[in-house]
């Protein structure tokens, strides 16, 4: 980059005075996004003709062509290819543990991911877990839902869910005078005594325990191996977000259900960045990024989320960044089958935050800052052309005024 400014010349040798003349002061930067001046090094020249002030170093300057490209703002940054955080599965019934997965298994819904007594606890995807003994025909709540959305998910006929806005009354079964005081709610007969409860309205987001529902349940215990009851209690099935990769086990068999069992991954591989959280606000959900692979080949992602907390970096996790605050920001892979056969690896990942097509370019070095502002670049005759600069990339700049097209040629510092 240039600057220019008015100062009086030199007086020649001969004792004659000299004429005023603009000298034109060369800046070769080294930054590529920005033009700081703790960054510059500065040469000065005469405009004359290039001939360097009397005591002034030669100056070596260059001509470069004015090009049409692309250009855009990039940066690369260390990522890791896994299957993300990894969760902590914990049990939620009593009992004895007699069967676990092994470690890398995947598990999806309705498949059972540990047993309790030899009872399996199947896997249902969803948001809310089972909290209380679904019994009562007409409970409603999004617990209910999460066993009503499984099951048709499953193939199973749950019938006609009542809709938001109904008003319903659970009943509660009360078990008859000689029923034996081990005998479950759920074993009373269809002939038991039925206690009403206070009418409630069936809100968005709820689930209703109808007969049609119960019914779904007994089908779908029978074909699963566990009690055909029609009820489901708290630790019956395991609630989470989705399939699930087990990723360690850390219980044994014998070992009593109600403690940590395992962690569980994600079955989709992803990447994970830590970003400087000052580097992320360039960067958005949906976001095109390149990944390179250690083999050298590379492929293409999405950003698919980009934390809100920031964190602090751990060296015991293999960051060289340690004690320094970054956001994770998460990867999806559009082509797994360029990962297959890594479980994890070291990658990189390049974001491209900004990108101008088509674009006249110069070398930064060739901007001429005017003293009245803005810049200029310098034709080889000694013209100065006003021009209005845009994104600044790679030692490059977009630039544009009248008598500047591709193929212009202008002087440049060398």
């Amino acid at each position: 980059m240039t600057t220019t400014d008015d100062t009086e010349a030199a007086r020649p040798a001969s004792g004659r005075r000299g004429t005023p003349g603009r000298r034109r002061v060369v800046i070769g930067v080294v930054a590529v996004a920005v033009v700081a001046a703790s960054a510059l090094t500065v040469t000065a020249w005469q405009n004359g003709g290039g001939r360097p002030a009397s005591g002034g170093a030669a100056v070596h300057t260059a001509t470069a062509v004015v090009t049409r490209s692309d250009l855009s703002n990039a940066q690369t940054l260390d990522g890791n290819l896994g299957y993300g955080r990894a969760t902590t599965v914990k049990g939620g019934k009593n009992g004895l543990l007699t069967w676990l997965p092994a470690t890398g298994a995947t598990v999806r819904r309705g498949r059972p991911l540990y047993r309790v007594d030899n009872v399996p606890v199947p896997l249902f995807y969803g948001g809310t877990p089972l909290y209380r003994t679904l019994e009562a025909r007409d409970t409603t709540g999004p617990d209910v839902r999460t066993v009503a959305d499984n099951l048709r998910a499953l193939g199973y006929d749950i019938g006609v869910q009542p809709a938001v806005g109904t008003w319903v009354t659970p009943r509660h079964i009360t078990p008859t005078a000689t029923a034996s005081p081990s005998s479950a709610p759920s074993s009373a007969s269809p002939s038991a005594p039925v206690a009403p409860s206070t009418p409630v309205q069936v809100k968005r987001g709820d689930g209703v325990l109808t007969a049609g529902l119960i019914a779904a349940i007994k089908r779908w215990q029978t074909a699963a191996g566990m009690p055909a009851t029609g009820v489901l209690g708290v630790g019956d099935v395991l609630v989470l977000s989705g399939a699930v990769r087990v990723e360690g086990v850390q219980a044994q068999l014998a070992d009593p259900a109600d403690g940590t069992l395992m962690t569980v991954t994600s079955t989709a591989k992803s990447v994970t960045v830590q970003v400087d959280p000052g580097e992320a606000g360039s960067m958005k959900r949906g976001d095109t990024v390149t990944v390179s692979l250690p083999d050298g080949s590379t492929a293409p992602g999405t950003i698919a989320s980009i934390g809100a907390t920031v964190r602090t970096t751990d060296a015991s996790n293999g960051d060289d960044s340690s004690g320094q605050p970054r956001l994770t920001v998460g990867i999806d892979l559009r082509d797994t089958a360029a990962v297959r056969g890594l479980n994890s690896a070291p990658v990189q990942v390049k974001f491209t935050s900004e990108t101008r097509e088509g674009v006249l370019t110069v070398p930064i070095g060739a901007l001429t800052a005017l003293r009245e502002g803005g810049y200029a670049v310098q034709l080889p005759g000694g013209r100065l052309v006003a021009v209005k600069t845009g994104m600044f990339s790679k030692g490059v700049v977009e630039i544009s005024g009248a008598g500047i097209s591709a193929g212009t040629r202008v002087v440049t510092t060398s």
